[in-house]
């Protein structure tokens, strides 16, 4: 049985932040919590994450300010951004700078898990070419 998909869920919203992780991980997902973007810096530079699910609007550093530093410091992982504030052009910011897709909260759980499922797929196809 192949290894779980390891998911690092990035929200200012304790509530949301917890629940998620609890889903996901009913999904068959490891999924592991971050507050803010310096939380989630640290935790990428100390273990692999596959998949980051991305918030925008955080205190301090915002998703658009923290994805290039994500990419930088674990290049392979892939970023979904996940928001409640839909913007044309910070979704095509953010997707330019290396974002997999953008999300609009409340996201269904499935199609959030299959988001999560075909970016991670599209990232081990890509890796065994």
């Amino acid at each position: 049985m192949p290894d779980p998909i390891r998911v690092l869920v990035v929200d200012d919203e304790d509530r949301f932040r917890t629940t998620l992780v609890k889903l996901l991980g009913a999904q068959g997902l490891t999924a592991e919590a971050a507050s803010g973007g310096e939380q989630a810096l640290a935790m990428l530079a100390e273990k692999p994450f596959d998949v980051v699910l991305l918030d925008v609007k955080m205190p301090g550093e915002s998703g658009q300010e923290v994805l290039p530093r994500i990419k930088a410091i674990a290049p392979g992982v892939e970023v979904l951004v996940l928001t409640g504030h839909a913007s044309v052009d910070i979704a095509a910011e953010m997707i330019a700078g290396g974002a997999a897709d953008y999300l609009l909260k409340p996201c269904p759980l499935d199609e959030l898990v299959g988001c999560v499922r075909a970016v991670y797929d599209r990232k081990k196809a890509v890796g065994a070419r």
